[in-house]
C-alpha cells in the first residue's frame, strides 16, 4: 500500500515545497515522475478488479490473426495486445504501454495548469490509482482525452477530434466527448460542427453501431449498480459547482472558460442520472475527472494573499489525502488493489 502513498506524496511535497528549478530541470523532473508512475502502474501484478479479465483477453487475442484482433469491440486495445503477443511480450508490456499513454496525457494536462503539481495531486487517488490500475482500456482512452482537452483549450479542434477518435478505439465511451468541441468552439462554428459531426457519425458506425443495443441493455435497462458510483459523481460535482461560481476568476480566458463551463454542466447533469443507470453514468463520469484537476489547480487563485493561499492549498492536499485513505481502507473493492504487488519483485 505504501507505493500508493508515495504516488501522492511526490506531488504533495512538490506543491508544498516549491523550488526554483530551471525550466529544463523542471521538464526532466516531470519526465522522471511520469516514468516512475507509469512503471508502478504498468508492472502491477494481480492488482485491479479486472486483472483476470485482461489476462484472458491477452491469451485469447495472442492466438488469432490480425484481422480477427481488429474485429474485436475495442480494436485499438486488442491490436496492441496482438502486437505485444507477436513480439513475445506479456500482459505487463501491454499494461506498461497503457500506463505510459495515460501518464503522457496526465503530465501534458497538468503542466498546462497554473499549479501543475496540485493538478497531479488531484489525479492520484482515483484517476491514476483506481482507473489507471483497474481499467486499462478506459485509462488509455482517458489519457488521449486529456491530450484532446489540452488541444481544445488551445483552440486546436482538429487535434481534439484526432485524440478523441484514437482514444475511442481503446474504449468506445470516449466518443461521448466529441460533441464538446462543437459546443465549445467560438471560431468557425460551421466548420467545427461539420468536422465533429462527420467524425461522430463515422466513429459511431465503426465502433458503436453493432454494440449499441447490447450497451443500452447492459448499462441502462439492466440497471446495474456501480458500487460507489454516487460518491465518484459527487467528486466531480464539487469542482463543477466551484467552477460555475468562480468561473471568471478561475478561467479568465473566455474560450477556455466556455469549454470548462460545459464540462461542469455535464458533471452536474450526471448527478440526477445516477439513480437511473449508475454504472453507465459512472463510466461517463470518468471523462469528467479532468475537471477536478483543472479546478483544484486554479483554486488558489481565489486567495487574496499568500496568507490565505497556503491554508487553501493545505486544505486541497488534506482533501485528497482523505480521499486516498478512505478508498484504500473502506472501498468495497479496494482489496483488489491491496496489497500492491510489483511484478519484477514477485
Amino acid at each position: 500500500m505504501w507505493l500508493y502513498w508515495l504516488m501522492l506524496l511526490i506531488p504533495a511535497w512538490a506543491t508544498l515545497q516549491p523550488g526554483s528549478l530551471k525550466p529544463s530541470q523542471l521538464r526532466w523532473m516531470w519526465v522522471c515522475v511520469g516514468a516512475i508512475f507509469a512503471v508502478i502502474m504498468g508492472f502491477r501484478h494481480e492488482v485491479g478488479g479486472d486483472w483476470g479479465q485482461y489476462r484472458r483477453h491477452f491469451s485469447e487475442v495472442s492466438g488469432v490473426s490480425f484481422s480477427e484482433a481488429v474485429d474485436h469491440g475495442d480494436p485499438g486495445y486488442y491490436v496492441l495486445n496482438w502486437l505485444v503477443a507477436q513480439a513475445d511480450g506479456s500482459i505487463y508490456t501491454v499494461n506498461l504501454v497503457c500506463a505510459s499513454v495515460m501518464m503522457w496525457g496526465t503530465v501534458k494536462f497538468c503542466r498546462a495548469q497554473p499549479n501543475p503539481w496540485l493538478a497531479l495531486l488531484a489525479a492520484v487517488p482515483y484517476m491514476l490509482v483506481v482507473v489507471g490500475m483497474g481499467y486499462s482500456r478506459q485509462a488509455v482512452a482517458l489519457g488521449f482525452a486529456l491530450l484532446a482537452l489540452v488541444a481544445l483549450g488551445n483552440g486546436r479542434v482538429r487535434y481534439f477530434v484526432i485524440w478523441v477518435a484514437i482514444g475511442a478505439t481503446f474504449h468506445k465511451s470516449a466518443v461521448l466527448l466529441l460533441p464538446i468541441a462543437a459546443l465549445a468552439s467560438s471560431r468557425d462554428r460551421l466548420m467545427t460542427a461539420a468536422l465533429v459531426g462527420t467524425t461522430t457519425v463515422l466513429m459511431y458506425y465503426l465502433l458503436l453501431a453493432d454494440a449499441s443495443e447490447a450497451l443500452w441493455e447492459n448499462y441502462v435497462e439492466a440497471k446495474y449498480q456501480s458500487q460507489g458510483g454516487m460518491i465518484r459523481v459527487i467528486m466531480n460535482v464539487v469542482p463543477a459547482a466551484l467552477f460555475l461560481m468562480f468561473r471568471r476568476r478561475l478561467a479568465p480566458d473566455q474560450q477556455e472558460r466556455k469549454l470548462w463551463v460545459l464540462m461542469a454542466l455535464f458533471a452536474l447533469v450526471c448527478l440526477p442520472l445516477v439513480a437511473l443507470a449508475s454504472t453507465a453514468v459512472d463510466r461517463v463520469a470518468l471523462y469528467l475527472i479532468p475537471l477536478q484537476l483543472f479546478v483544484f489547480a486554479r483554486l488558489p487563485r481565489l486567495a487574496n494573499s499568500a496568507g490565505t493561499r497556503s491554508p487553501l492549498v493545505l486544505a486541497i492536499v488534506g482533501y485528497y489525502v482523505a480521499v486516498l485513505y478512505v478508498w484504500l481502507n473502506f472501498a468495497v473493492h479496494s482489496d483488489y488493489w491491496v496489497p500492491y504487488q510489483f511484478m519484477p519483485l514477485w
